[in-house]
């Protein structure tokens, strides 16, 4: 790992961290809050690949867990891994691993569809779904609602994979960002 590949990891993980001062929107029919911090995670992938962009999420979860206030809303904590929201936060490495994982396959081909496709998949309904429905079990919520509840979190999410795809696709297809983040 070089001083570059550590660089771009802290600045994707303060990127991150930034998108956490934006106050979270509660719902009132459920505990885990509409937070714009999955923009964060989704870019984290396609612009640093599976590898650093994973990286940059755990450095994140783990500055959370050490009770820095990084989380929407200023929360922090080690709570934060047993509460409602637990099931999103541990999907967040492997969300952005996936979409890391499509992008580093299909990297001299980047365009909007090519990051958005797997951006949708790992990061909208593999995120929504299982990150619901483990917030399901720890609130001790029927399943079959906390899937319907799923749903709820989906058109925001769909807008929010739309901007990181768009604003990845800008990035890397362009020239001198290009020649900088080549790892």
């Amino acid at each position: 790992m070089t001083t570059k590949h550590i660089t771009f990891t802290a600045i994707m993980t303060a990127i991150i961290a930034l998108l956490g001062l934006i106050p979270p929107i509660p719902l009132p029919f459920m505990p885990v809050p509409i937070v714009l911090q999955n923009v964060g995670i989704f870019l984290a992938g396609i612009l640093l690949g599976k590898k650093y962009g994973t990286l940059s999420v755990i450095v994140f979860l783990i500055l959370a867990a050490c009770g820095l206030p990084v989380l929407s809303g200023g929360r922090g904590g080690i709570g934060v891994f047993a509460g409602p929201s637990a099931g999103f936060l541990y999907l967040y490495p492997v969300v952005a691993f996936l979409i890391g994982y499509a992008r580093d396959k299909s990297i001299e081909r980047i365009n909007f569809g090519r990051l958005f496709l797997p951006t949708l998949i790992a990061g909208v309904l593999l995120l929504d779904i299982v990150g619901t429905l483990i917030m399901g079990v720890i609130t001790h919520m029927p399943l079959s609602k906390a899937f319907f509840l799923s749903f709820v979190f989906m058109p925001g999410d769909i807008i929010k994979a739309i901007i990181a795809c768009l604003i990845g696709a800008a990035l890397l297809n362009h020239t001198r960002f290009k020649q900088l983040i080549r790892f």
